[in-house]
């Protein structure tokens, strides 16, 4: 499913389609902006977003076999809730 399926079935079940995506949109930007905070965000029965921080380690460069320097980054992980498991 993508953002516009879901936006559809959204308004099919509730509210005119032009509604719907101002929802979805709404929904979006808050989970992105307490991100950004790096804020956890934890949906009941569906799972929690949490902001992590990576180290710097070394790689290699698979073309050449070159060791590189990959750089400390922050990464978005997603950790499913019991109910969403079950489901799967």
């Amino acid at each position: 499913m993508n953002k516009a399926q879901l936006v559809e079935k959204i308004a099919s079940q509730t509210a005119t389609k032009k509604q719907a995506q101002e929802i979805v949109d709404t929904i979006l930007d808050s989970i992105k902006g307490s991100l950004k905070k790096r804020e956890d965000v934890a949906i009941s029965g569906f799972g929690t977003f949490k902001v992590k921080q990576t180290k710097a380690r070394q790689g290699r460069n698979p073309k050449t076999g070159e060791t590189i320097q990959i750089p400390a980054k922050k990464k978005i992980a997603f950790r499913a809730s019991k109910d969403l498991k079950a489901i799967l």
